[in-house]
């Protein structure tokens, strides 16, 4: 191999790497399915309507999500210097997370299984 070969790749890695701000919650102990309830609503919208949609949202993943995505809009605006007015809800999304495995007894000494399943949520937001 060249001398500059693993700089060059690295510097072609590196260019790649999204710019947009972002916050990720890893572990949430909320099942996927139920975080893409919320995420579906709010993909999109701009960050005031977004936040107004999870505020009033019932749902448990609704006060999860809007604590990601008011973290997502300080990343914006600290790292990145873009004023909240001016941002949107990019992209959302949901991934599977480990799956805690619980025991429930039975009846006649049986016991059943309980999975607990966690997500990893992640808010992309973007500029107007």
């Amino acid at each position: 191999m060249a001398k500059g070969h693993r700089a060059q790749i690295k510097r072609e890695r590196n260019e790649k790497i999204d710019k947009r701000p972002s916050a990720k919650l890893t572990y949430a102990r909320i099942p996927v399915q139920k975080a893409c309830f919320v995420l579906d609503a709010i993909r999109g919208k701009d960050v005031r309507t977004a936040l107004g949609i999870v505020t009033y949202n019932p749902r448990y993943a609704s006060s999860v999500i809007k604590k990601l995505l008011q973290s997502a809009v300080a990343n914006a605006e600290n790292n990145n210097n873009l004023q909240a007015d001016h941002l949107y809800v990019a992209e959302c999304w949901a991934g599977s997370g480990p799956i805690m495995k619980r025991i429930h007894p039975r009846a006649q000494g049986r016991a059943y299984r309980i999975l607990r399943r966690t997500s990893n949520i992640k808010v992309v937001l973007d500029e107007k």
